[in-house]
C-alpha cells in the first residue's frame, strides 16, 4: 500500500493527550469507528495509540506519562518538517518558544513541541517510517486543523516566514494554503484532486489548501483546534452526547454544517459535515 506523504509545512498528524486512555478510545471508537494498535513498547512509559480507519491510520490517542502528565486533554497538530532540529531552531530565532526540545520517536519519526508568538501550541514532525495520515476528509477522519489567534496578521507573517504559508481572507474565513500541495497530491496520492474540486466550485488555489485561522474570541487562549468530517452531523453530534460528550454549540454555513464537541475528558474538537453550493 503506498503511504501518504505530507511536504514540509503541510499538517501531517494529529493525537490527542487523555487522562483515561481506554476511556478515550471507547468514545472515538464509538463515535468514529476508529480501531487502535499500542505501539509502545511494554517496558516504556506511558501509552500511544495508533487510531485507524479502515485499516488507516487518523491519529493517535497518548497517555500516562506520555508527554505532559497532568496536561488538560486536548488534541494537537502537527507539520512536517524534514529536519526537526534544523526546524525548531529556524522557528525559535523568528519568534516561537521551544517548550519540548525534538526527541525520537522511536522509529516513527523525531518531533518537538513549540508555541507560536501569538502562544498557540504547535508540533513538529521529521516523519521516518510514520510519514503522517494516511486518510483525510472521510467520515471518521481528520478533516482540517484551524488555527485560533489574538493577531491573525502578527500569526500570518510568523507562519509565511517559517513554514510559507499563504492566507487568503475568503469572506467566511481565511484560508492557509501551502502552495504546491496540490501538486504533490495530484502526482501521489489523489491524481483527480482539481477535477473533483471543480465540480463543486471550490475557490481558486483550494488544492493547496492545508489549514485555517480564525480570529479567537474575547478571552479565548490561542490554540490550534482540529475538525472531523462526519457524514451527518447532527446523528454525530447526537451519538457523541449519548457517549457522554457536550456539544458546545453548532453553526451553518456556505460549505459546511459543524458542531463544537467536548469530549467525556476535556478535549475539544469540531465535527464537520460538508455541504457544498452545488451538491
Amino acid at each position: 500500500m503506498k503511504q501518504r506523504t505530507y511536504p514540509a509545512g503541510v499538517p501531517s498528524w494529529i493525537d490527542t493527550e487523555q487522562p483515561d486512555v481506554d476511556a478515550a478510545a471507547d468514545f472515538y471508537g464509538r463515535l468514529f469507528g476508529w480501531t487502535f494498535e499500542d505501539v509502545m513498547p511494554p517496558e516504556a512509559p506511558g501509552r500511544y495509540l495508533i487510531a485507524r480507519l479502515e485499516g488507516k491510520d487518523v491519529g493517535a490517542l497518548a497517555g500516562g506519562g506520555q508527554s505532559g502528565g497532568d496536561r488538560p486533554a486536548a488534541w494537537n497538530t502537527y507539520v512536517a518538517v524534514d529536519d526537526a532540529d534544523a526546524a525548531a531552531g529556524r522557528l525559535e530565532s523568528a519568534g516561537a518558544t521551544v517548550r519540548s526540545a525534538p526527541a525520537d520517536a522511536g522509529e516513527g519519526g523525531r518531533a518537538a513541541v513549540l508555541t507560536d508568538p501569538q502562544g498557540a501550541e504547535f508540533r513538529i514532525w521529521q516523519a521516518r517510517n510514520r510519514t503522517g495520515a494516511q486518510v483525510a476528509n472521510l467520515p471518521g477522519a481528520w478533516n482540517f486543523s484551524d488555527l485560533h489567534t489574538s493577531d491573525t496578521a502578527g500569526a500570518t507573517r510568523f507562519y509565511n516566514a517559517v513554514f510559507n504559508w499563504q492566507v487568503e481572507d475568503l469572506g467566511f474565513g481565511w484560508l492557509v494554503r501551502r502552495p504546491g500541495y496540490g501538486d504533490h497530491l495530484e502526482a501521489t496520492v489523489d491524481p483527480g484532486i482539481r477535477a473533483r474540486q471543480a465540480a463543486v466550485a471550490t475557490p481558486s488555489g483550494f488544492e493547496d489548501a492545508i489549514a485555517w485561522m480564525a480570529a479567537a474570541a474575547p478571552g479565548e487562549q490561542a490554540h490550534w483546534h482540529v475538525s472531523f468530517a462526519v457524514a451527518d452531523r447532527d446523528q454525530s453530534a447526537a451519538d457523541a452526547e449519548v457517549l457522554g460528550a457536550r456539544v458546545l454549540g453548532q453553526s451553518d454555513d456556505l460549505w459546511s454544517r459543524t458542531a463544537l464537541i467536548r469530549d467525556p475528558q476535556g478535549a475539544e474538537f469540531t465535527i464537520s459535515q460538508f455541504t457544498p453550493p452545488a451538491g
